[in-house]
Parts: structure tokens; C-alpha cells; sequence
């Protein structure tokens, strides 16, 4: 199966339908990313095909949870994961990428243009030092940092409507431990990713 089958079929098995031009601007995204992390090191998954899963469809996977999104803000976004799949598969709402390494920004700059994507924006900066000039319905991050230190990040950002999305690759007992319950409530779900063995958690954070 080529690439392009193989992303569809994967978005398939995640119950996500998109447009042709969209499965394209994905294509493009990988594509570009496999280009750069030969010279640039952005990413230590190698190949297409375990790119395509372990970025694109991993990527993909929180799009359920994203229902009614207006703004949302990608932490620590690296080579521009999650926001450029979901910025690509979410036209209508708005995508802050945000990360302090200028080698990655300068890449998801690239990449939003090479995508011509009119709905994504990266700023190079910590996530502390960040103000949003508006309410966020969704903070987003992927692999960003135990659950506690993520909603300290952003406890700035946060509006009683702010909801948070963490991805993980299981999560850990002692993340929920450390979490302030008394301030933030959580729920796990597990999902299977097509072409990832390992598991994969996401867990979503209300402020209390």
C-alpha cells in the first residue's frame, strides 16, 4: 500500500473523514518533514511509513476531542505536533503553535507555507512567557511534560471554558499523583493508533 492509502486507511480506522485536498496538504507536511530531519535531526522517527503513524495518525487521534473548537494552542510543538495535522484537518478554527527552539520554529514556519495553511501561526517563545490575546478552547500538547507541570505552564491561559488535552504514551502513576486535584479534575482514554504498538493515553484536564 502506498502513502497515500495507508493515511487513509489509518484515518479510517480512527472514524476521521477528510477531504481529498486535505489528505494532500498531509502528504506535503510529511513529506517536508522527512526532507528536513535528514539534515535538521527534528524528529528521531525515521521513514515515511513510521512517520505517517507515529506523527500524522498520532497526531490525528485527539481530533474527536476537538468538537467546537474556535482557537487552540499547540504547547511545545517541535516539528509542528500536533498542530500542523490538526491546523490541516480543522480549517475553521484557529492554531497558535508555540515552541522556543528557533531550528523548529524556523521548520513549522516552512511548513505552514509549503501547506498554505491560513489558519496556523508559530511563535518562538516559552509557554510562560506567553499571553493570548484571546480565550483559548483548547491547550494541546504532545509528549510536552508530566500532567502537573503542563497545567502549571498554562495555568495563565486557562478561562473556566479552557479545556486541556495531553497525549501520552501511557500515563504514569506517579504524574497522577503529583497532579493538584483540588484545582484540576482528568480522564484517561486509551486508544490504538494504526501502525503503533505502544499505548497511547489521551487525557483530558478541567480546570476546576
Amino acid at each position: 500500500m502506498n502513502l497515500a492509502g495507508e493515511l487513509r486507511a489509518g484515518t479510517g480506522a480512527l472514524g476521521i473523514t477528510l477531504q481529498q485536498s486535505q489528505y494532500d496538504q498531509l502528504l506535503e507536511y510529511l513529506q517536508l518533514l522527512e526532507k528536513w530531519n535528514q539534515v535538521y535531526n527534528l524528529t528521531s522517527i525515521r521513514g515515511l511509513s513510521r512517520m505517517l503513524s507515529y506523527h500524522l495518525l498520532d497526531s490525528l487521534s485527539v481530533l474527536p476531542l476537538l468538537g467546537n473548537c474556535r482557537k487552540a494552542i499547540d504547547i511545545g510543538s517541535g516539528a509542528g505536533l500536533p498542530g500542523i495535522p490538526l491546523a490541516i484537518a480543522m480549517p475553521d478554527a484557529v492554531w497558535v503553535l508555540l515552541d522556543s527552539n528557533a531550528r523548529k520554529t524556523r521548520f513549522i514556519r516552512q511548513a505552514i507555507a509549503h501547506c498554505g495553511l491560513k489558519n496556523a501561526q508559530v511563535v518562538q517563545t516559552r509557554v510562560q512567557d506567553y499571553h493570548a490575546p484571546d480565550s483559548l478552547d483548547f491547550i494541546v500538547s504532545r509528549a510536552y511534560a508530566p500532567l502537573a507541570e503542563f497545567c502549571d505552564s498554562v495555568a495563565h491561559l486557562l478561562t473556566p471554558k479552557t479545556r486541556l488535552i495531553t497525549m501520552k504514551t501511557g500515563l504514569k502513576q506517579e504524574e497522577v499523583q503529583q497532579l493538584d486535584i483540588t484545582r484540576f479534575i482528568f480522564e484517561e482514554e486509551k486508544i490504538k493508533v494504526p501502525g503503533i504498538s505502544e499505548t497511547r493515553s489521551l487525557v483530558r484536564i478541567n480546570p476546576l
